[in-house]
């Protein structure tokens, strides 16, 4: 099969959860740099949580995002800059001032039965003249019927492409495959895909994806993201040389930058443990990880139990705080059993 696949690299967002948003603009410029070098034709540069995500809910960057937005479009001669933006965390102004600072594309996030609060952002997007994306998060929580209807809702805004966006790592290929279809059936505009690799299935997931037509696929080096982390952009740009998919991507160099660069801050290697595959069969928004694991030390109590339970309760993101409340409450049941 030859077809065309659009990578799209979110290592200096999605990896900023992992980071804690930490990133240097040292760091920024040399991954963009080999991104760029590498042929990719997209990459993503943000907090975790978007445009005016640093804030003390979500933690606090170490440098002010638009200074990064700026650092990475100076360093690229094709490649072109994403941001993403959660209604409600960012605003149009967030908006207007990263695309001042050099950014060409906006993907708008919202949780997957909340397109409609996307509409100016969208709208704005394409008045600024910026590529736009609807970006349907914890895809996994609603109905194939539910995501076609929210779909079609970011493609009357004006999004150029929908996402299907599997932010707990939840999502089983055969699951994926069936969204995807719907969406190609449905939608005229472009489709897209974004996994997490909490059941080692990210590779898989965006693998079935492609094969079910969408066209816009997402990726981290060295899967730099929250959670386990996110499918890794220089397996799937060997997957996708393999399977004969043209990416413009050249092999070497994307490798380069993941080994020489980003090898070199992470703090830790990502992995599949305890926490990460809870959080994939329980259906937890991914970026809960860190936060899961702090409530667990400071209440004394398993990190699993509080993931399972925020799974129970199906809490999205935004509900941070959450997390410290289940902690809290595990805690007193622990010790009123301890009692009796």
């Amino acid at each position: 099969m030859t077809r065309d696949i659009h990578m799209v690299d979110v290592t200096l967002r999605d990896g900023s959860h992992s980071m804690r948003h930490a990133f240097t603009e040292e760091q920024v410029r040399q991954v963009a740099k080999g991104l760029d070098q590498s042929g990719i034709k997209y990459f993503e540069v943000t907090h975790g949580d978007g445009l005016g995500g640093s804030s003390l809910q979500y933690g606090f960057s170490k440098v002010n995002e638009l200074k990064l937005i700026e650092a990475a479009a100076e360093e690229c001669s094709q490649a072109e800059v994403s941001v993403l933006l959660v209604p409600g965390i960012g605003i149009k102004d967030d908006l207007e001032d990263a695309a001042k600072a050099g950014a060409k594309m906006v993907r708008v996030a919202t949780h997957i039965t909340e397109a409609d609060v996307a509409k100016q952002h969208i709208e704005l997007g394409k008045e600024l003249g910026l590529k736009t994306v609807g970006f349907l998060m914890m895809a996994h929580m609603a109905s194939v019927d539910k995501l076609v209807e929210q779909a079609k809702l970011f493609e009357s805004y004006g999004a150029d492409t929908v996402y299907v966006t599997d932010s707990a790592g939840a999502l089983l290929p055969d699951q994926v495959t069936e969204r995807i279809k719907a969406l190609k059936d449905q939608l005229n505009c472009g489709i897209g895909f974004h996994g997490h690799n909490n059941l080692s299935l990210a590779m898989a997931n965006t693998l079935a994806a492609a094969e079910a037509g969408a066209t816009y696929l997402d990726g981290s080096l060295r899967c730099l993201g929250a959670g386990s982390g996110n499918t890794q952009t220089e397996v799937m740009a060997a997957v996708f040389e393999r399977y004969n998919y043209k990416t413009g991507i050249e092999l070497y160099p994307i490798m380069d930058v993941a080994d020489d660069v980003v090898a070199k801050f992470m703090p830790r290697p990502q992995e599949i443990n305890g926490s990460s595959l809870i959080m994939g069969y329980s259906g937890v928004y991914s970026s809960f990880m860190l936060f899961a694991q702090e409530a667990a030390e400071k209440f004394g109590v398993d990190e699993r139990d509080i993931l399972t339970e925020l799974g129970r309760l199906q809490a999205v993101g935004g509900q941070e705080d959450l997390i410290y409340e289940v902690a809290r409450e595990i805690s007193e049941k622990k010790k009123q059993r301890t009692v009796s």
